[in-house]
């Protein structure tokens, strides 16, 4: 890989996130296997440093890991020595010194994994799994994933992106992973709920979802994030819902080969009803199954991937079942 850490969509060319992709399509099979593991990563160390909650990226990464054979730490600062006031720097040194060969970070603020990385406080590859309002990488990845998988090649796909732009660490990663990828983003939302710089990302804007609609490959619904607005952004929910939510008269604008996406957690009735949350056309329980591939393969071409490939570990597991 031309890269040792992961800390931005921005830091994959065109050819590391087909790499990264690739490798998640021959992992994807491991979950399906009576042994559901890999030896590749076994005597390696993952952390899973969370300075905010998370459930469904914690389990995907801790899953991700696990099934490579990984020692798996899980860090959370609730409860920890962070809560009485210890530094970033002092948690990422003591973690150093257990051996840390991976650090998967989540943080309030935006660059602390950027922080954790060039300062060199850790010789472990540092993995962003959300920072603040920033970046979310593996999300996009696995987003990138799911379409792939039904939409066939990506470039030259259009893209709809819905909702909460702002607060969205989703929504920028997106853009720009898909534009790397050949993909035409159109962002739509309020004009309050996009970031001030929009007109610098490689994407569209639109205000209006239903024209926007009519062309969409895929269309993403990103989440409300109510807990992150310190003002009023949309004139209530149901005037955000009236106008941006995706319902089932919207479903039926899309193409016939349209899928519809969400990275969760979702706001039922809100930005998406619970009729198209669970339609067929709807993909998001695929996106949690195609995130513990996509952060699996992240991890091996990351800490693993000179050691063989996946064809070789494939035989490994064998032998070791038969064992």
């Amino acid at each position: 890989m031309t890269f040792q850490h992961l800390l931005s969509a921005g830091d994959l060319d065109r050819t590391d996130a087909i790499r990264i992709l690739d490798t998640a399509e021959e992992l994807l099979g491991v979950a399906s296997r009576p042994i559901k593991k890999l030896p590749t990563l076994r005597g390696r160390t993952v952390v899973n440093l969370f300075f905010e909650d998370s459930t469904r990226t914690r389990i995907s990464f801790e899953a991700a890991a696990k099934r490579l054979s990984a020692d798996v730490i899980n860090f959370s600062a609730k409860g920890s020595s962070v809560s009485k006031g210890e530094s970033l720097k002092d948690t990422a040194l003591t973690l150093q010194a257990m051996g840390a060969d991976a650090v998967v970070i989540r943080h309030q603020h935006s660059g602390a994994p950027h922080r954790l990385a060039n300062a060199k406080w850790t010789n472990g590859a540092v993995i962003n799994a959300g920072d603040g309002t920033h970046e979310h990488p593996t999300q996009a990845l696995l987003d990138a994933f799911t379409m792939r998988r039904h939409l066939g090649d990506i470039e030259g796909k259009n893209i709809t992106i819905v909702g909460d732009v702002l607060h969205s660490r989703v929504a920028r990663s997106n853009a720009l992973l898909l534009d790397t990828l050949g993909a035409h983003v159109t962002l739509v939302a309020p004009p309050t709920l996009l970031p001030v710089g929009i007109e610098k990302w490689p994407v569209e804007t639109s205000y209006d979802l239903d024209t926007s609609l009519e062309k969409a490959d895929a269309v993403m619904m990103l989440r409300v994030q109510q807990e992150r607005m310190n003002a009023a952004f949309f004139p209530s929910a149901r005037e955000y819902s009236r106008r941006y939510g995706l319902d089932t008269p919207r479903l039926n604008r899309l193409p016939d080969h349209a899928i519809v996406m969400h990275p969760g957690p979702m706001n039922r009735g809100m930005e998406i009803t619970a009729d198209v949350a669970d339609h067929v056309r709807s993909v998001i329980v695929e996106q949690v199954t195609n995130g513990v591939a996509v952060r699996m393969a992240v991890l091996y071409l990351l800490l693993g991937g000179a050691a063989g490939d996946t064809e070789t570990t494939d035989r490994d597991s064998a032998n070791e079942g038969r064992a």
